[in-house]
């Protein structure tokens, strides 16, 4: 079989960004070699490495538009608590078969965006009659499947409703109370990539977490990637101060052994002792700005933590807006308003190069695959730029720069997962009207 290949005006690698350059890609779907494309034709504009999704919950791309309204009696209290009242009641009505419709929706738009792989944070399990099954699950697979996008799916153990709160009747489709119904479901869903995801320490007491995680290992081995919610509120934080004694991520680090398997979704409110810990142990935060701005959850300080090397990655999250170019534009220009100074995150010679590179690397990490990086052995999983709007004019090296500034997702020309063309021009490739058509018609009847 003939090696395929794809050329390309410019390339970012973790070298910097390199001009007229060819990508083999193998069978496997991996890059086998880079080299000067000598006089191929181009196959598109600026090639970057495909941006990971370490944190989405698909279902919630159907609440797009609603809960924007105050929904308590004393006005301008509305926060991510009301919120969740929402969320909870479109939970509460999701069919099998309207999860599949939403999450190929959502999923397509985040191939459009420039998203190539997705950490599917999936808590929504049982059935509408609470009948346990690995059918909603499935849902999400087959939606992957459909659309292209390559998926780690994090099944997600919900056990409690707060730190000393049984779960409550909203929460009833989240809940496994036995272990071992839990292992089952991880084993009937196994012919994708898994990781495991307490929830949060509201919803899995932390003293439970070293026999859990014995039981995960036995379905899963020893190498799966572990995702939690962790000091996303304040409220969360008091909550946990008042029930253990300490903050989330030090009474977490009591009970388990952090590492770099660890992924801290969040961490909005982490203290400096907290930071410190995240990064020595080697753990991944995954940021979500849009969504934390959406909820008024805070501002991370990436900054801090950039400065003490730690890792990150970014996540849609709710999937109100997918965007991976406006998530690390609101990433940067959130510490630039919380320090009051310019380029808080940005490398010695571009900001915006910077900001891809290391979110794809953390994004990497946080789904445990040779993915974001144009780089022989790792997966051809590419988003191509158009040479229009704000790219029409800098020089290759300040192009990414003003990506972060000016741009959006109508700047991704194409997106490849694999070395197969899975979007273009804004539209992931398939489904057509027909998908649009059924998305509206169930949200229609959702909402």
């Amino acid at each position: 079989m003939e090696t395929k290949r794809l050329t390309f005006d410019h390339i970012l690698t973790p070298a910097g960004t390199l001009s007229r350059q060819s990508l083999s890609i193998g069978e496997d779907g991996r890059i086998s070699a880079i080299e000067d494309a000598g006089d191929r034709p181009s196959d598109g504009f600026f090639a970057l490495p495909g941006m990971p999704n370490a944190h989405s919950h698909s279902f919630q791309r159907a609440l797009c538009g609603y809960g924007e309204t105050a929904q308590v009696e004393e006005s301008g209290k509305d926060s991510f608590w009301s919120w969740r009242e929402h969320m909870y009641r479109l939970a509460g009505k999701i069919t099998e078969q309207d999860l599949h419709v939403i999450a190929t929706q959502a999923f397509g738009e985040m191939l459009a965006a420039g998203f190539s792989s997705v950490a599917e944070f999936h808590y929504l399990h049982h059935r509408v009659d609470g009948a346990r099954s690995p059918a909603m699950g499935r849902a999400i697979i087959a939606a992957a499947q459909d659309t292209g996008i390559r998926l780690l799916l994090l099944p997600v153990l919900y056990r409690q409703g707060g730190f000393t709160e049984p779960p409550g009747a909203a929460q009833s489709r989240f809940v496994h109370d036995e272990i071992d119904g839990f292992c089952r479901l991880l084993e009937q869903l196994s012919a994708v990539p898994l990781g495991f995801a307490p929830h949060s320490l509201r919803a899995v007491a932390v003293e439970d977490l070293y026999a859990i995680l014995a039981a995960v290992d036995s379905v899963l081995g020893a190498d799966y990637p572990i995702h939690i919610h962790i000091s996303e509120q304040q409220r969360e934080v008091e909550e946990c101060i008042a029930h253990h004694g300490a903050r989330p991520l030090e009474v977490l680090a009591k009970h388990t052994e952090l590492g770099p398997r660890w992924n801290l979704v969040h961490g909005t409110h982490f203290s400096p002792t907290e930071l410190a810990l995240a990064s020595d142990s080697g753990c991944q935060v995954v940021l979500c700005p849009l969504t934390e701005a959406s909820l008024a959850d805070g501002i991370f300080p990436a900054t801090d933590f950039q400065r003490m090397g730690g890792r990150w990655a970014i996540g849609s999250d709710s999937n109100a807006r997918i965007d991976p170019i406006e998530e690390l534009r609101l990433l940067e220009y959130g510490q630039r308003l919380r320090d009051g100074l310019r380029a808080r995150l940005a490398g010695e010679e571009s900001l915006g190069a910077t900001l891809w590179q290391q979110a794809c690397d953390g994004g990497a990490a946080a789904l445990a695959m040779p993915v974001g990086r144009l780089e022989a052995g790792f997966y051809a999983d590419i988003t191509v730029l158009a040479e229009t709007g704000v790219l029409n004019g800098p020089a290759p090296e300040r192009l990414l720069d003003a990506l972060i500034v000016g741009g959006s997702r109508q700047d991704v020309a194409a997106v490849y997962v694999g070395g197969e063309l899975r979007a273009r021009d804004g539209a992931a490739l398939g489904g057509g009207a027909d998908r649009q058509q059924r998305y509206a018609a169930t949200i229609a009847r959702l909402l």
